[in-house]
């Protein structure tokens, strides 16, 4: 599409660390976002899709880390958006609470969205349909893609940094990192 203004009202960004007005609870700082976009907006269902109506009435400041990042998310669908881009979502997270936000994540796929994540943990990395693994390195010294696929097919990949830690998680869950019948024909194997 040619029109930057249709694309920008599909997209949803979350960014890895997000500041919020302190002295507004969810409801209201929802409320203030859904605003900003010219959007009416039931603020407690997107607090219920990210789990947190218990917490609707507190201050973004009195939020676990994995509370905020959920939150952020909420914020990021205010404008319904079909694709969702998520930066770093886990940083600095507790196992269970990177457990709730893949939960988010998961079902917001089912409902249709495309979520795009950058991301560095393989807990996430290995639930993905689809990965695009840049390097070699960090920052200068990255930046080239080296490898795409499923985390299997990562995984296999001699180039790949990512899927040299990911084969073994892979292998440790019983999922199979040995090329299949079906890919080795395609390729005349």
């Amino acid at each position: 599409d040619n029109d930057p203004a249709a694309i920008k009202k599909i997209i949803g960004v979350q960014l890895q660390t997000s500041g919020f007005y302190p002295g507004l609870n969810l409801l209201e700082l929802i409320r203030l976002f859904s605003g900003l976009y010219n959007q009416t907006v039931d603020a407690y269902e997107l607090l219920k899709k990210v789990n947190l109506t218990d917490k609707s009435k507190s201050k973004s400041k009195e939020l676990s880390g994995g509370q905020k990042q959920r939150f952020s998310i909420a914020t990021t669908l205010i404008n319904k958006p079909k694709i969702i881009f998520l930066d770093e979502p886990t940083t600095g997270l507790h196992f269970h609470d990177i457990k709730l936000l893949l939960g988010v994540i998961h079902t917001l796929k089912k409902q249709g969205n495309t979520v795009v994540i950058i991301e560095h943990n393989l807990d996430v990395i290995k639930t993905a349909d689809w990965l695009i693994d840049l390097g070699p390195n960090g920052g200068a010294g990255g930046g080239k893609i080296i490898a795409t696929g499923t985390p299997e097919e990562v995984a296999n990949h001699a180039s790949s940094f990512t899927g040299k830690y990911l084969k073994p998680l892979l292998k440790k869950q019983g999922v199979s990192t040995s090329p299949k019948k079906k890919d080795l024909e395609k390729v005349g194997l």
